[in-house]
């Protein structure tokens, strides 16, 4: 039996993602398992907190620090005024940021310009954003640099969203998944510009990692489970009861973002590893760089705070780093590499 067709249209629901997101009942009761994690205190450091480095690099340029404005809305006029505000200020700090899907831009032309937002982050590592989904239907290297050209990008993310396009009556036809994602990536690598794989909350597996790798991504996303549930964005969504259902049937689905961390590293101890769910503070931060992520990334508090205004946006940027830096001080980490390498991060028990 075929699903019910969902009759909302893009624009609409881009706008009522948006809704769904600042205002929504939309997240996971399940946690990031973060907290099953903590720091040894290490009060006899030789260590100053004002002399702790925090740079980094991803896509093969220098951010000052291992926090990411993730990818979350775009191509309507909200979009593009919440976009412009988190743009400016990952200029401001010299973070990454991403757009969400362009998928609606590509599609239709006169929706590109919600797109154009790279002057207002002309220095810093930006992302473009097109769902997999998409590639498999047939879009290749043409649509895929198209997308990056449109936002002036660094690199591209290729979205994974089986459960959410399942949920919202999308684009479930995955068959040509790999076959497609490794022409995107060798397409795009000969012209100098690297593909992320990543997830929108879901988590990924180690298998899933491996498979990813194998297509030649020069990074991955983990996104995982324990910050915002898409099926619950899409429960609250959908125009079609059964779909309203089905988002909330499967609004616990997902990987917590602390195992889809680990399960990366058990697949590569090298790829570029954003990991992107429910992190809320620079504590969470750092766990996750302990764990094994390069970055770490934040949608829904971004968008609240940029909901606000720019001085909220400015302020929680300066929360995250200042919790980030004393973490670090904690544990007498004086930079990234002593983070990630530090034996201090100890399981609960």
């Amino acid at each position: 039996m075929s699903a019910p067709e969902n009759t909302l249209r893009v624009p609409d629901s881009k706008l009522a993602h948006l809704d769904a997101c600042l205002t929504g009942d939309v997240g996971y009761k399940k946690t990031t398992g973060l907290e099953s994690w903590d720091f040894e205190n290490q009060a006899a450091a030789n260590i100053s907190l004002d002399h702790i480095n925090v740079e980094t690099t991803l896509a093969g340029k220098k951010i000052s620090a291992p926090i990411m404005i993730a990818p979350m809305t775009g191509g309507v006029a909200r979009g593009h005024e919440l976009n412009r505000m988190l743009f400016r200020a990952a200029e401001k700090w010299q973070l990454p940021v991403g757009v969400g899907s362009q998928r609606v831009a590509l599609e239709n032309a006169q929706r590109a310009a919600y797109f154009h937002i790279r002057e207002d982050a002309p220095s810093t590592t930006v992302f473009a954003n097109v769902g997999a989904g998409q590639f498999c239907k047939g879009w290749g290297v043409e649509e895929a640099k198209r997308a990056v050209d449109m936002i002036e990008a660094d690199a591209l993310y290729v979205h994974l969203n089986p459960i959410q396009e399942a949920c919202q009556g999308g684009d479930v036809d995955f068959r040509n998944l790999t076959n497609a994602l490794a022409t995107i990536c060798k397409g795009l690598k000969a012209m100098g510009i690297p593909v992320f794989a990543r997830e929108v909350g879901f988590g990924l597996s180690e298998a899933a990692a491996r498979t990813l790798i194998d297509c030649g991504v020069a990074g991955l996303d983990c996104a995982g489970a324990g910050g915002t549930s898409w099926a619950k964005v899409e429960a609250l969504c959908a125009a079609d009861p059964a779909y309203r259902k089905y988002g909330m049937m499967f609004g616990e689905w997902g990987i917590p973002t602390a195992e889809a961390i680990q399960n990366v590293r058990r697949a590569s101890k090298d790829i570029p590893l954003v990991a992107t769910g429910g992190i809320r503070n620079g504590l969470d931060v750092a766990k996750a760089l302990a764990l094994g992520a390069d970055v770490a990334s934040l949608a829904r508090p971004m968008l609240q705070a940029a909901d606000v205004g720019p001085e909220a946006v400015d302020q929680f940027i300066t929360e995250l780093v200042g919790g980030l830096k004393i973490a670090m001080f904690g544990i007498g980490a004086a930079d990234l590499d002593g983070l990630k390498h530090t034996p201090l991060l100890i399981k609960n028990k």
